[in-house]
């Protein structure tokens, strides 16, 4: 699994935007837009306060918040060549973007290219069209199959952003979006749920009762099946949920915010693969979990709570977890007092039907 590159981000709020989306108030996420000259500083300061680079990880610039390649041309190689000089000296290995699908040009991507853009972050949303018309997107479905097309003919990485739960969304749209996405293997995807922000669009609509946002539960439902599928397809997600912000939250109105989304959502998943093994042993009195050291906090559950609700559903004295190195991280262990085997669930819930091989004690 590549590790992920340490970014630098530098914010372009509504740069580029050709719509006002329902869905935006960029004032919410992000500050001021900086000058191209004020990045050579940032840059510099920013890599001053990095700790000594022991891993190994790549370092980009990323200009985010709006649509990079939607911008003047002479504005983007003002801002793309206040990098240069760190990418001729090796202090930053490349430059990540944010842009629109339908801002991806073949003129365009030879400028990014050639200034050493290597990642592009495209802003999809949704592959449904009518969810993208409701949401003022400006753009349909096959404006992001033709971006990923383009990108990958000119050897760069592409990301998609999606979101869940816009006007129009159902569970069986948000899947068919992630089916469609899986089909064209992005290099990694992001996902948040729609949030009603203050001053956006999608406020007028949530006063009058015309939208009703997600709520939380029905958010980590989506999101569990929804993850699952791109973790099968082996396509990684790089984050689930908004970057927590004092901005942010300060204009939150209505939506499934939480600033811990993903662990919730693995939480989830963890305790549903934690059920499908215990109820062949619904007579154990103590059982012990084990898993990738790294999700011993998903196993558990927020505030203990898998714990709490796997003992008094099965009625467990106690339920203990443990870490152990070599483990994947979707994988659970579970030994019980009374036989002092363990059965591993792989990948995505195992069957559910007790064929899954059984293992010595790892302990």
């Amino acid at each position: 699994m590549p590790v992920n590159p340490v970014i630098l981000p530098v914010f372009l709020p509504h740069l580029g935007c050709r719509e006002q989306c329902l869905f935006c108030n960029q004032k919410a996420t992000a500050q001021e837009v900086p000058s191209p000259s004020s990045v050579r500083e940032f840059i510099r300061d920013s890599l001053a306060r990095l700790p000594f680079n022991r891993d190994g990880r790549q370092r980009q610039v990323g200009f985010y918040g709006g649509s990079f390649t939607a911008i003047d041309r002479e504005d983007q190689i003002r801002y793309l060549s206040e990098v240069r000089p760190f990418l001729s000296s090796g202090m930053i290995d490349s430059i990540r973007i944010s842009t629109r699908p339908d801002a991806l040009g073949e003129e365009v991507l030879s400028l990014i290219r050639q200034y050493g853009v290597k990642t592009v972050e495209i802003g999809a949303q949704s592959m449904i069209d009518r969810v993208l018309s409701l949401s003022y997107r400006g753009h349909c479905a096959e404006d992001t199959i033709t971006a990923l097309i383009r990108l990958r003919q000119w050897g760069l990485e592409a990301g998609l952003h999606l979101m869940m739960g816009l006007p129009g969304d159902t569970l069986d749209h948000f899947l068919e979006t992630i089916d469609r996405v899986i089909d064209l293997r992005p290099d990694f995807v992001r996902i948040h749920p729609t949030l009603v922000l203050r001053g956006a669009p999608l406020e007028a609509l949530w006063r009058a009762g015309n939208y009703a946002p997600l709520s939380l539960d029905e958010t980590v439902r989506w999101l569990k099946k929804g993850l699952l599928k791109l973790e099968k397809a082996s396509i990684p997600v790089a984050r689930i949920g908004l970057q927590p912000t004092r901005e942010l939250e300060d204009h939150i109105l209505a939506g499934p915010y939480h600033p811990a989304l993903h662990q919730l959502v693995d939480s989830s998943i963890f305790f549903d693969m934690a059920v499908k093994r215990l109820e062949p042993y619904s007579g154990a009195r103590e059982v012990t979990l084990f898993c990738h050291p790294q999700k011993i906090s998903s196993v558990r559950g927020q505030g203990n709570g898998n714990i709490l609700t796997l003992k008094e559903q099965f009625g467990l004295r106690e339920v203990y977890v443990q870490g152990k190195e070599g483990l994947s991280r979707r994988s659970l262990f579970l030994r019980t007092e009374a036989s002092f085997m363990v059965s591993v669930i792989h990948g995505h819930g195992g069957s559910g039907r007790g064929d899954d091989p059984v293992l010595p004690n790892p302990a």
